[in-house]
């Protein structure tokens, strides 16, 4: 009677890594996520340059074969900064995602499965969240607290988590009707144990899915801020504020914005895709893609 579902699940995430691997814009995105972390934690190795190092001599220099992506307003080497810039994304997006996460999961699964009362709180709670664009709520708390990656992180948190909190309830609101939660209930056991053991594990296939893709939406808010002077403060090499210093040399030198915005796109535009293939190969009703002949 204690067995569960996810006792014997294996075998989903087997069969959930057959339909990923199918889908080749998932593993597309993939791939780019992977290059995106080992670019990050490798830094050192990748760059050829230090990239808070000044020399005014080769301030503004193209494209060339000394510097393949060209110099900044400082001198500095554009590539170098790119690639420790990947490590703040990087930082950013698991970091915010995983506050998301852990606050969404806490007041999800307490609303979906007390029910009452609590639910209607909690849940108007996050209507009133809702109700705040949530660029410019960021903004709010990023100017009533000191601009600085740690404050990026816990803004980006606290902004985010009631869409989690909205998946998770629904989730627990499915799971806890289900014969073996009603079992364990009817046993007595108690409703930590019960949750932990059996209604959260059988929630987790949406919930990885938004983590997933909230690391993208993650990396894009931290750009944002950083564009607007927000975010990460010089000489840190954020992709948002090397596009904010480049903006000045739009006509004269426009590599000093197309190339960390590119960076922002392809990475966004990974963890959409891989988000995307897994949450198709999570859904069971989804048909496993077929290969031309």
């Amino acid at each position: 009677m204690s067995k569960t579902p996810e006792k014997s699940g294996g075998g989903l995430w087997q069969e959930t890594w057959k339909r990923l691997k199918r889908d080749q814009a998932a593993m597309f995105g993939l791939v780019i996520i992977g290059i995106l972390v080992t670019v990050g934690m490798l830094a050192p190795l990748f760059a050829p340059y230090d990239p808070f190092q000044v020399e005014l001599n080769d301030r503004l220099i193209g494209p060339s074969l000394e510097h393949w992506l060209g110099t900044d307003h400082f001198g500095r080497d554009i590539l170098s900064r790119i690639i420790y810039g990947a490590r703040i994304s990087l930082e950013v997006g698991i970091i915010a995602s995983s506050i998301s996460l852990m606050l969404g999961m806490l007041f999800g699964t307490v609303a979906g499965y007390y029910g009452g009362w609590i639910d209607n709180i909690i849940m108007r709670f996050t209507d009133i969240m809702f109700g705040f664009p949530a660029l410019l709520f960021l903004i709010g708390i990023m100017a009533a607290f000191e601009p600085n990656l740690t404050t990026v992180f816990f803004a980006i948190g606290f902004v985010s988590w009631p869409r989690m909190a909205r998946i998770m309830r629904g989730q627990v609101l499915s799971v806890k009707e289900n014969d073996y939660v009603m079992a364990n209930v009817a046993l007595g056991q108690r409703d930590g144990l019960l949750i932990l053991r059996h209604i959260i594990p059988n929630c987790l296939a949406p919930v990885i899915v938004a983590f997933t893709m909230g690391i993208a939406s993650a990396i894009m808010a931290e750009a944002s801020l950083s564009f607007l002077g927000l975010g990460a403060q010089p000489p840190t090499p954020s992709w948002g504020s090397m596009v904010n210093f480049g903006k000045d040399y739009l006509r004269s030198a426009p590599w000093l914005t197309l190339f960390p915005g590119i960076a922002i796109g392809l990475t966004v535009l990974g963890f959409n895709l891989f988000g995307d293939g897994l949450r198709d190969a999570l859904d069971p009703t989804m048909e496993l893609p077929t290969r031309a002949e």
